[in-house]
C-alpha cells in the first residue's frame, strides 16, 4: 500500500509540474504549446458524442484541467512499477513518450494539432514539458521509496 501511495503522489506531482510549466510559459511565449486547447476540444467533442452539453468558458478550462491532471497523474504513477534504480530514467522516458504521443496522436484522433505543432519550438516545448513532468514524477517516487 505504501508503494502505491508513493506512486500516486509522484504521479500527481509530475502532472502538477507539467500543468504549471504549460500555463506559466504560455503567459510569456507565443510559441508555447497550448495543450489545454487540445484538451478542451477533446472534452467538448467527447461530451457532444454522448449527448452531454459541454461546459463553456472558464468552466470548460477548469474541467479540462482537472481531467488532464487526473489522467497524467495516473499515467505518471505507472513509473513506480520500475525498480528503484530505474525510476528516474523511466520517468524521463515516459515523459518523452507522452510528449511525442501528444504530437503524433492529436490529428489522428480528429483534433486540431495546431496548438501544439505551430512551430518547431512549440513541438520541442510540448515534448520537453511532458519529459519534465515525467522526470519530476520519477524523482518524487524514488525519494518516497527510501
Amino acid at each position: 500500500m505504501k508503494k502505491t501511495l508513493g506512486n500516486l503522489v509522484g504521479g500527481l506531482v509530475g502532472a502538477a509540474v507539467l500543468n504549471i510549466v504549460h500555463q506559466a510559459v504560455a503567459q510569456f511565449s507565443e510559441d508555447a504549446p497550448r495543450v489545454d486547447k487540445v484538451g478542451e476540444e477533446a472534452l467538448s467533442k467527447g461530451l457532444d458524442k454522448v449527448g452531454v452539453q459541454p461546459p463553456q468558458g472558464e468552466k470548460l478550462f477548469l474541467t479540462t484541467l482537472a481531467a488532464d491532471v487526473i489522467s497524467n497523474a495516473a499515467y505518471y504513477s505507472l513509473i513506480g512499477m520500475a525498480r528503484r534504480k530505474n525510476i528516474i530514467g523511466l520517468g524521463l522516458a515516459s515523459g518523452l513518450v507522452a510528449g511525442v504521443g501528444a504530437l503524433a496522436l492529436t490529428k489522428p484522433m480528429g483534433l486540431d494539432d495546431k496548438p501544439i505543432t505551430r512551430t518547431k519550438k512549440t513541438k520541442y516545448m510540448t515534448v520537453a514539458w511532458y519529459a519534465i513532468g515525467g522526470l519530476a514524477a520519477g524523482l518524487v517516487i524514488k525519494s518516497l521509496r527510501k
